[in-house]
């Protein structure tokens, strides 16, 4: 594998980590949460959601050399969880194929793709405050792959007490 191959492979394997994770924030969270809000000036884990999305949909425009970026108002909830999902369907699919990168790899990762894994830490300390935690997990442990980056993830999990 050349080195320019396996810097894309692990940036597919962190686009999987944030399937991971943050499938694990939204999956489960009370019909209310979505508008939860804790002062004046802060998003709602909705409003920061839609924001991961857009981030998504930037990152594939940015690997396909074209950025351009569109923020879209937040829909529902489970349209957005669907949105998440679908934005990393979608840039995985790029980053496995042949096409090339439009941006460097490193790049990628330290913008829209460092920025959704930050999000989706904000939406897990939301949840907490909400009285809706996730529980802990020992994440190095996680049976987390690439490619797999839809809702459905490995079950088999150690999680903390």
């Amino acid at each position: 594998m050349t080195e320019t191959n396996t810097t894309r492979e692990f940036l597919r394997h962190t686009v999987a980590t944030l399937a991971y994770r943050g499938g694990k924030a939204v999956k489960g969270a009370p019909d209310s949460f979505g508008a939860f809000k804790i002062g004046e000036t802060t998003r709602t884990p909705l409003e920061i959601l839609a924001h991961i999305g857009d981030l998504l949909e930037w990152a594939l425009t940015m690997a396909k050399g074209k950025p351009v970026w569109k923020g879209e108002a937040p829909r529902e909830w489970s349209a957005e969880v669907e949105r998440f999902f679908a934005g990393l369907k979608n840039l995985d699919e790029y980053l496995a194929s042949d096409a090339p990168l439009g941006n460097p790899v490193e790049k990628l990762f330290q913008g829209p793709v460092a920025d959704a894994l930050q999000h989706v830490g904000q939406i897990n300390l939301l949840r907490r405050l909400a009285d809706a935690p996730i529980r802990g997990e020992n994440y190095f442990r996680a049976e987390i792959e690439r490619g797999r980056v839809g809702a459905e993830q490995s079950e088999n999990r150690l999680e903390f007490d």
